[in-house]
């Protein structure tokens, strides 16, 4: 017998490990379309605790993501077939299957058998005809790897008979095979020859925004100024992210943004109780927004370094997805909890994340005023600052709650040249926002957020919020501030990618203070406002959606001297 024959002998075993390759890679199929991998890079604004992504811009501009419950933890792809070297290795084949011997004598004689990251072969799969040839094709590839360097015993003829059977009946399935693989390598070969970056990935956004206002201006100026100062207009902002990865697991994100001309209503209607989320601090020209870095450090815990717009809510679950984000309401109140989330600067800083487990994590952050971080008359410890500690507890798959401890310092402001000086993150009351008015301030939060996905088209959220501010110069007066809000998602509303949303609560109020001006006024506020809010997301197609959005502010400024202002929106979003 010529050594061609003896070593066809070994036909038989790679044909049938085409077959268990086959089964394996329809198992793959079918978990593709179930479960994505787990490595991701985050959005251009909302990162996962092995799984969440936040996303970040500047303090003037921030969103939030669309994640709700998990402290950001990046993890590796889950979906690899890996090679496996003996049968143990396979949790869902047992000594008693019919195929045991086969699979046991494929793989550890013939290394022909490929198993999932999870320990399973999964071979009661079905597979198509493709799938099939795409096994024969391995199985005949490495027959012809074994002819040339191995010998064997007796291999009978018609086993040779069948496999040439096989190769004619799938002939044309190994033609159209060999025909996409060729396709395929022409396609990598010209997008790594025209790759922006082996490293970077580009993603970005641009919003366009149509908004007006109605009612009175809020009277806390001159007082016969109360007229409605908001004329229609149409806004823009655009953004790109370069999201870079060193590692497959870190990730350096460095956002530009431009046009960042979308207004601040509280300087057409008196009250920043009027904000959208996305305004802007007037400039007009390209400008670095954010540059953070992230990487893991061990398996559960993940560190947040950055000299730029490292903010709460890029490194803490803000537990407010079903309502907040690049697709969720346009106020900026409804984004989340203000008093701990937003610090009322840009952030440079550090901060952890660790996940004890998938009930329990833990966020800790430092962060300082990014315009006093670089100075050395103030730097990191010097000068306005934020330090903030953050429970997110998941007690189920359905229910997350934090419990979040923010201790805020601000520096004397007496000159005015710091605009970032307010305690409340831009929203609430003028005597929320600085209670003390420009003196030096310190403030203890605390805040309550939870977020219960009742059913797959319902979401209930809210926050409270409760702030212990107190006078450092001038005085030692003491004022106690309040927030709160509640939240009602309503995910794939009338079309499957579209969400509605409501929201009603109570801006940042001073509820009690003994601080009074320069006039003799003290700064407590003498009733309540609701700010009550609808919108909904309609998805045009996976890069394009709009958003009409409408809210009332009852009482602005908390004072029932003002009329209801009412503010008017359509966004619409673009994202590549």
């Amino acid at each position: 017998m010529s050594k061609v024959l003896w070593n066809y002998l070994l036909v038989i075993p790679a044909l049938f490990g085409g077959l268990v390759v086959l089964s394996s890679a329809a198992s793959a199929a079918e978990v593709e379309k179930t479960a994505q991998p787990t490595q991701q890079v985050i959005p251009i604004d909302k990162i996962t605790p092995t799984g969440i992504t936040e996303r970040t811009s500047s303090e003037s501009s921030f969103e939030p993501s669309d994640s709700t419950s998990k402290v950001p933890v990046l993890t590796v792809p889950s979906d690899r077939i890996e090679q496996v070297t003996s049968v143990s290795q396979l949790s869902d084949v047992q000594p008693t299957d019919w195929a045991f011997q086969a699979l046991q004598s494929l793989v550890e004689r013939y290394g022909v058998i490929a198993g999932y990251p999870d320990g399973t072969f999964k071979g009661n799969r079905a597979l198509t005809r493709y799938e099939f040839a795409a096994g024969l094709n391995a199985a005949l590839d490495r027959l012809n790897e074994l002819i040339v360097t191995s010998t064997g015993d007796l291999v009978r003829k018609e086993d040779l008979t069948t496999l040439q059977k096989l190769q004619e009946q799938f002939a044309s399935e190994l033609a159209t095979l060999r025909g996409r693989v060729d396709a395929l390598e022409t396609r990598q070969a010209k997008v790594e020859a025209n790759q922006f970056s082996t490293t970077t990935k580009l993603v970005g956004d641009a919003t366009f925004l149509v908004a007006d206002t109605f009612g009175d201006r809020a009277n806390n100026t001159a007082a016969d100024d109360t007229n409605d100062g908001t004329q229609t207009f149409f806004a823009y902002r655009a953004r790109l992210n370069f999201q870079t990865s060193f590692t497959g697991r870190d990730q350096l994100t460095t956002l530009l943004t431009a046009g960042n001309n979308i207004p601040n209503l509280g300087a057409t209607t008196g009250t920043q109780m009027t904000r959208f989320t996305i305004d802007g601090d007037g400039r007009a020209d390209t400008y670095l927004s954010q540059l953070t870095y992230r990487f893991p450090l061990g398996s559960k815990a993940t560190v947040w370094v950055g000299p730029r717009a490292l903010q709460p809510a890029t490194f803490t679950p803000t537990l407010n997805g079903a309502i907040a984000g690049l697709n969720g309401a346009i106020s900026r109140f409804a984004t989340f909890n203000h008093t701990v989330y937003r610090p009322g600067f840009d952030g440079a800083g550090l901060a952890l994340g660790y996940k004890f487990s998938d009930q329990l994590q833990l966020s800790l952050g430092y962060i300082a005023d990014n315009n006093q971080a670089p100075n050395p008359g103030r730097g990191l410890f010097n000068g306005t600052n934020l330090a903030l500690a953050q429970l997110t507890v998941s007690p189920t798959r359905q229910l997350d709650f934090g419990l979040t401890y923010a201790r805020k310092y601000y520096t004397d402001n007496t000159t005015g040249a710091d605009p970032n000086f307010n305690v409340t993150g831009g929203t609430g009351s003028a005597f929320a926002r600085n209670p003390f008015e420009q003196n030096s301030t310190t403030t203890d939060n605390f805040g309550f957020q939870f977020n219960w996905r009742t059913t797959r088209s319902l979401t209930l959220g809210g926050w409270f919020g409760y702030t212990r501010a107190h006078q450092n110069r001038g005085g030692d007066s003491d004022a106690t501030i309040i927030n709160t809000a509640l939240t009602v998602g309503f995910p794939d509303l009338l079309k499957k990618g579209n969400v509605g949303g409501i929201i009603v609560g109570i801006p940042p109020k001073v509820t009690s203070s003994d601080y009074r001006s320069g006039a003799g006024i003290l700064r407590e506020d003498p009733s309540t406002s609701l700010h009550i809010e609808a919108f909904y997301t309609y998805r045009v197609n996976d890069n394009i959606t709009i958003t009409p959005d409408f809210y009332v502010i009852t009482k602005p400024e908390h004072n029932d001297n003002n009329d209801p202002i009412w503010v008017g929106a359509l966004r619409t979003t673009f994202t590549f």
